[in-house]
């Protein structure tokens, strides 16, 4: 049986623990309010670029602008840009993001050339040694802003229209609410469009100013840049609702065990005393005797 000094070295461990992690907890709850209004701000933007996109999709053909961006070809090389964090202790979020590239690893891509590009520290330091590393972009979570996330988008453009890769998927966790995160894979690159069907009077009467060339060519980086923007928002919304819902689980845990090692103490303590009582008492008896 662990001894009085033990325990309440313990005790004062527990307690030193709890104080961190329900400061960690309160620190997450405060940056998860400004990326949760940050990700609910884009998304009806975000939501509406892709509506517009879908609305004009029957127009493309092979001399519209931007179709250099449609066109699927054979998959030879793939990128894989992975969205972690560049902190842990929050819970499964960076574990799902890992095992899903590595299932893709393993399955969908097994028998193909995959580059990744991670953007936070946690992606890059699990995958390094399973994967080739295109680039590391952890930086960016320094600044998480529309211009540094269009940086790397124009990148990525540049490297699927240049044909040196076939397709690019973006890997990262969607942010539901403070307990929930999604994992999505999306194809960033080629642009998926939706089937069209034969009724298209809605899409015949656009009237295009200027050209349609000319706008769908702003429309569809535009777009692809919105959507990484929307990814990483996303991302970092559900690393905060994860690591605070980690750290509530720890501060609850470390509060019951400090209850537990309060109840242990109380009793070793109670047991100390009985001992020192019944030593007096049989002292005592036998000074009597």
């Amino acid at each position: 049986m662990a001894t009085l000094k033990e325990i309440r070295n313990r005790i004062a461990s527990v307690n030193s623990t709890m104080q961190i992690t329900s400061a960690m907890m309160m620190v997450s709850s405060s940056k998860l309010k400004r990326a949760q209004d940050a990700i609910l701000r884009l998304r009806p933007y975000s939501e509406k670029m892709q509506e517009l996109l879908s609305n004009v999709s029957s127009s493309f053909d092979s001399d519209s602008g931007g179709a250099e961006y449609i066109k699927k070809r054979e998959l030879k090389k793939v990128l894989l840009v992975v969205i972690t964090s560049n902190k842990g202790l929050a819970g499964a979020f960076n574990s799902t993001v890992i095992k899903a590239v590595k299932n893709l690893l393993d399955n969908e891509y097994k028998n193909i050339q995959v580059d990744i590009l991670t953007i936070g520290k946690n992606g890059y330091e699990n995958l390094k040694k399973v994967v080739s590393v295109y680039k590391n972009s952890s930086s960016l979570w320094d600044a998480p802003t529309y211009e540094n996330t269009s940086a790397i988008s124009d990148d990525l453009m540049n490297k699927y229209v240049s044909g040196e890769y076939d397709r690019i998927e973006l890997i990262y966790n969607r942010f539901k609410n403070a307990v929930v995160q999604l994992l999505q894979v999306e194809q960033f690159l080629p642009i998926e469009l939706p089937e069209t069907t034969n009724n298209t009077s809605t899409v015949n009467d656009y009237i295009y100013e200027p050209s349609k060339e000319s706008i769908l060519s702003h429309l569809i980086p535009t777009s692809l840049k919105t959507q990484l923007f929307k990814a990483i928002l996303d991302s970092n919304a559900a690393e905060h609702g994860a690591r605070m819902s980690a750290m509530q689980s720890a501060t609850d845990n470390a509060k019951s065990l400090k209850s537990q090692l309060s109840i242990s103490y109380n009793k070793a303590r109670q047991a100390s005393i009985t001992n020192e009582l019944i030593e007096i008492v049989s002292g005592a008896q036998a000074l009597e005797n």
